[in-house]
């Protein structure tokens, strides 16, 4: 039977590889490496250097292939991201047919496999259609999470209190309830139309990187000099990775 590693990296950041990410990549017979397209080569080129870094087993080989671009028109959000999963998943069983009998083959995922990425629900897409016959196992990463609360050095709770997790849709929709909530694929920035008098925010990009950046403060005050970083970030790189954690209240407070 062929087995497929789907093996979380981190956030770019070659020292938040795990030493089980590093025995999973040199276990494999081949590494599978995505491409995304003009303007996000630096994505690409960051799992390269971390393979030429870790991997040191002879003969294992690396297979870049092109990511299909997701397809909106005419089309609602789960349509769009149902019909991209199998567009996807049409790739992934030509890669993992392309695995010797009994071989291995891996997928490196940005941040770790459970959060906000599809790779393994596009896997068990693929295993569920019963024309290959594998297995997988899944190798935790750090997240984007844990490097935003390590960078602005706070922790992601107030005390006794539950945090959330959600995107810029549904921030967008259901406004801030929670005490404290993570943020993640905010591409409309739906922090700036939060309001909330007393709420906090602690944003970041890049995070773990070189080009990091993070700024952090009350809500009102800041949500536009972040609109405009994350503006000219994007521009500069043709790309952005960011996340924020929205408070309000404090510690202790009933």
């Amino acid at each position: 039977m062929k087995h497929i590693n789907i093996i979380g990296i981190g956030t770019g950041n070659p020292e938040h590889v795990t030493i089980q990410a590093i025995n999973a990549m040199n276990a494999a017979d081949v590494i599978f490496l995505p491409l995304k397209g003009a303007g996000k080569e630096e994505l690409a080129e960051v799992r390269r250097k971390i393979c030429e870094r870790y991997v040191t087993r002879p003969g294992v080989r690396i297979a870049e292939f092109e990511v299909p671009g997701r397809q909106t028109e005419d089309r609602s959000y789960s349509q769009s991201v149902d019909a991209w999963h199998g567009e996807i998943a049409n790739i992934y069983r030509e890669l993992i047919s392309g695995v010797p009998d009994g071989g291995t083959g891996a997928f490196l995922v940005w941040g770790d496999p459970s959060l906000y990425d599809s790779t393994i629900r596009i896997i068990e897409r693929v295993r569920q259609a019963n024309s290959i016959d594998f297995d997988y196992s899944v190798v935790p990463g750090i997240t984007s999470i844990q490097a935003l609360a390590a960078s602005h050095k706070i922790p992601l709770n107030l005390v006794g209190k539950p945090v959330g997790i959600t995107t810029g849709r549904r921030l967008a929709r259901d406004g801030l309830r929670g005490g404290s909530t993570v943020v993640m694929l905010d591409g409309e920035q739906a922090f700036a139309k939060i309001d909330h008098v007393d709420a906090e925010i602690f944003w970041g990009a890049y995070l773990g990187t070189g080009d990091e950046i993070i700024r952090s403060g009350r809500l009102a005050d800041i949500a536009a000099d972040i609109q405009t970083l994350r503006s000219e970030a994007r521009q500069r790189h043709g790309w952005i990775m960011d996340i924020y954690l929205l408070r309000k209240g404090r510690d202790f407070e009933e």
